[in-house]
C-alpha cells in the first residue's frame, strides 16, 4: 500500500526513481546486466510468462542497450528515466511490469 501512495502523489520523474531502486539490486547506483536479467527472470516467473531463456536473454539485451546510453556497461538511474520517459519500447515494457505487481490484486 505504501509503494501505492507514494507512485500516486510523485512525480513521473519521482516514480521512476523509485522503481530504478527496485532494479539496482545491490544499492550501488547502478544497475548491471547481471542485475536486469535477475529482475527480468523473476518477473517473466512471477507471471508466469512462459518465455524461453533465449527470449529472456533477448529481452534483456534490448531492454539494457536501450538504457545503457553511454555504452560503459552499467545503467545509471538518470539513463533509466531517461529511457522510460522517452518511452523507449524494451524499457517501457520492462518499467509497465513492474507498476504492474504493485497495482494487480
Amino acid at each position: 500500500m505504501i509503494v501505492l501512495y507514494v507512485m500516486s502523489s510523485g512525480t513521473a520523474e519521482e516514480n521512476l526513481r523509485q522503481i530504478f531502486r527496485v532494479f539496482d539490486i545491490n544499492n550501488d547506483g547502478q544497475i548491471s546486466v547481471a542485475e536486469l536479467k535477475r529482475i527480468v527472470k523473476d518477473l517473466f516467473h512471477l507471471f508466469n510468462d512462459q518465455q524461453s531463456d533465449a527470449n529472456q536473454e533477448t529481452f534483456v539485451k534490448s531492454a539494457f542497450s536501450e538504457m545503457d546510453e553511454d555504452a560503459d556497461g552499467e545503467v545509471s538511474q538518470e539513463e533509466f528515466i531517461k529511457a522510460c520517459l522517452s518511452q523507449k519500447k524494451f524499457s517501457t515494457m520492462l518499467t509497465l511490469k513492474i507498476i504492474n505487481i504493485f497495482i494487480s490484486d
